[in-house]
């Protein structure tokens, strides 16, 4: 049995469908965060699998994932410096709460 495009593709939309719906839904900015890390995980997903089977001699599905996870990870930090941030004035990372705030 040969393992096809679609073994890689259903999981990684699905993934991508989860990260839209707990974006959408969720009013905590660590969870939006968490939503978003998961839609680019699913991306990169994506980005593997199409070079692997489009273009199985070349790489540069494999090297831009990498840099995409390298990106990911350094807006992560950022994300939660300023998470923290937040935290610290208004003692609540609620998104509806940071909407009220002035600075």
């Amino acid at each position: 049995m040969e393992i096809t495009m679609l073994y890689y593709l259903i999981p990684s939309l699905i993934m991508f469908a989860c990260g839209v719906y707990g974006f959408i839904t969720r009013k905590n900015m660590i969870a939006i965060l968490i939503s978003l890390e998961l839609m680019l995980n699913s991306v990169d997903i994506n980005f593997v699998v199409f070079n692997r089977f489009l273009f199985p001699e070349q790489m540069e599905g494999m090297f831009f994932t990498l840099f995409a996870i390298a990106i990911a990870a350094a807006e992560t930090a950022l994300a939660i410096a300023i998470i923290i941030n937040v935290f610290r004035v208004s003692n609540d990372i609620d998104v509806r709460e940071v909407n009220k705030m002035k600075f």
